[in-house]
């Protein structure tokens, strides 16, 4: 009797020990699973460490530019009124909390017609404009969204150095107070990432270009976003050469009412061998610079001028 008594207690405490084994396994299980969405999660949310993202953004005939260092984020330009709830779904998608640096090149619609919405909708660091007011109501109402969070924009001046992460970026125009066209009031900035580089010319003509020129800017870069939509106003021969890029990007809508990119501009390009990026083709398009190297997220497009 007693034999079979201690037997049946070793069967017992052997039952409680599976089934103890059983609950570390199926809850630990459990936390791994977890742990591994978190993860995964930040690795989305987050650019690599050391790597900048730029997204040349499809916003139709219009700008809109993100640059992702880390945590950090600096838009450039808006889009249009029209596209503005895509491009929140847009930053939302890439997990954009805070726009550390807020760019408006200048006041066409083109450019700052989601400019009101993003300012509504997202945490503003420095916000930049150039000191040019219009009379219409996309401009008004970029106006009053930066009066209901007091946001006080920065006058760009030439020259101007800024650390957005681990890049260095420098505005280059504009380099006067007062122009004709409105186009030449654009901000044009580089960004340089360790030995990679990359230059965004907003809607600036050749009026602008001379004046960049003639300041002596180091104006080379491997990436060139091209100024006014790949217009044959601006991308002038000599301001390309100087410029001497790898890769460029124009950002226009497809079947544009103005033709961009223009043939005079994809042709040089092509001359030139300069490889085309463009939104009207590819969408959005995603350069990744580990500053060494920078990679794209498609094929580049055609040389191929813009249809109507």
């Amino acid at each position: 009797m007693t034999k079979i008594l201690k037997n049946n207690n070793t069967l017992l405490k052997f039952i409680q020990c599976l089934i103890i084994v059983f609950l570390v396994l199926t809850i630990g299980g459990c936390n791994i699973e977890v742990n591994k969405d978190v993860l995964n999660n930040s690795k989305e949310n987050v650019t690599e460490k050391g790597k900048l993202k730029v997204h040349y953004i499809d916003v139709g005939q219009g700008d809109s530019i993100l640059l992702q260092f880390e945590d950090k984020n600096m838009l450039i330009d808006a889009g249009t009124n029209a596209s503005a709830k895509n491009l929140i779904k847009y930053l939302n998608n890439v997990a954009v909390k805070k726009i550390d640096f807020l760019i408006a090149t200048h006041p066409h619609e083109d450019h700052i017609g989601g400019m009101d919405d993003i300012i509504k909708n997202f945490n503003i660091g420095t916000m930049y404009m150039p000191k040019k007011t219009a009379n219409t109501k996309t401009f008004k109402d970029v106006v009053s969204a930066m009066k209901s969070k007091n946001i006080k924009a920065k006058e760009p001046v030439a020259g101007e150095k800024f650390n957005f992460g681990d890049t260095v970026c420098e505005i280059m125009a504009p380099n006067k107070s007062k122009y004709d066209n409105i186009n030449n009031y654009s901000i044009v900035v580089k960004v340089t990432h360790n030995n990679k580089s990359f230059l965004f010319a907003g809607d600036a003509e050749g009026v602008s270009e001379k004046e960049i020129l003639k300041k002596g800017f180091n104006i080379s870069a491997d990436v060139l976003k091209l100024g006014h939509h790949g217009s044959h106003s601006s991308t002038t021969n000599e301001f390309l050469k100087r410029v001497k890029p790898k890769y460029a990007v124009v950002c226009a809508g497809r079947g544009n009412d103005y033709g961009h990119p223009h043939k005079e501009i994809v042709g040089k390009l092509r001359e030139t061998g300069v490889k085309l990026y463009r939104t009207d083709e590819n969408g959005t398009i995603v350069a990744t610079s580990d500053g060494k190297n920078i990679s794209f997220n498609c094929k580049p497009g055609s040389y191929n001028r813009g249809k109507k």
